[in-house]
């Protein structure tokens, strides 16, 4: 799939910083030991297990910043399916800088390529439903944004990015506010006319109770498939209906057949593991 890549200026604080978490204050010292300061090396990124590639922007960066002059070659783009032993891509140039990166590099890559391939698992299980894949806030600190590009590189969509870009009104908020309709109606009467409200909803009297209040959407939290089948009949395309709570690639398809719109997914970003990429020096 094609998928537009992330803007420079997004990613460089990340890598920047990464890259001076690992350099501390004194640099490489291996490196500067072991490697003549004019020596120059191939090597190869590949991939030794299957799967979706994401995150080589970050991977790029982290050569470039230690050296402008590092070549890469790109073979397989984000969003690319591969095989055990397929070429990723080719990166060449001063071999000290190529080491100074390698490990924050392969640390962007392998994480943000397995929540990719988490991710693509999910889509795939679901294929022939309406269901969206979609992640959730359960990221990272810190690599919110990238976790969330490496889902859509697997396939999936984006649900809100932080608390400021749509209303998700959940049980606390609903015992705090003293109620369903006060929270919505204070949530209406507080934002404005572009923003989206969402209801979280664990039994069909609560949707019901929602349901004639008119949100956006309702989030069927934890409900067994028999109950999110009847929640999507009593919405009837009212509202979007998201379906939520220890979903699996295994479960997925059981809970799309319901006829839900959305399918959220914690694990995708805190719990994927990452996919298995290594840096190779290729002799000439």
């Amino acid at each position: 799939m094609s998928l537009p890549p992330l803007p420079a200026i997004m990613i460089e604080p990340l890598v920047r910083a990464a890259l001076l978490e690992d350099l501390g204050r004194a640099g490489d010292l291996t490196s500067d030991a072991v490697i003549p300061k004019d020596s120059h090396a191939t090597t190869v990124l590949s991939a030794r297990q299957a799967g979706t590639v994401a995150g080589l922007d970050l991977a790029m960066l982290a050569f470039q910043l230690i050296d402008q002059n590092v070549d890469i070659e790109v073979h397989r783009a984000d969003g690319s399916e591969v095989v055990p032993g397929e070429v990723i891509a080719v990166v060449s140039g001063s071999a000290r800088a190529i080491l100074m990166a390698e490990r924050t590099a392969l640390n962007f890559l392998c994480h943000l390529s397995g929540i990719a391939t988490a991710t693509a698992s999910v889509v795939s299980a679901v294929r022939g439903h309406k269901a969206k894949v979609v992640c959730t806030r359960k990221t990272t600190p810190g690599l919110r944004t990238v976790e969330k590009y490496a889902v859509r590189a697997g396939g999936g969509s984006n649900h809100r990015f932080g608390l400021d870009d749509a209303i998700l009104i959940k049980d606390n908020h609903i015992a705090i506010a003293g109620g369903i309709r006060a929270a919505i109606e204070r949530a209406r009467g507080n934002v404005g006319h572009l923003v989206k409200i969402e209801v979280e909803v664990d039994t069909l009297a609560q949707l019901d109770e929602v349901l004639a209040l008119a949100p956006d959407a309702v989030l069927l939290d934890n409900m067994s498939v028999d109950e999110l089948r009847q929640a999507v009949a009593m919405v009837a395309g009212r509202s979007v209906t998201e379906a939520s709570g220890g979903i699996t690639a295994a479960t997925a398809p059981v809970f799309a057949a319901t006829g839900v719109d959305l399918i959220s997914i914690g694990w995708l970003t805190h719990s994927a593991p990452i996919l298995d990429i290594g840096l190779d020096y290729r002799e000439l």
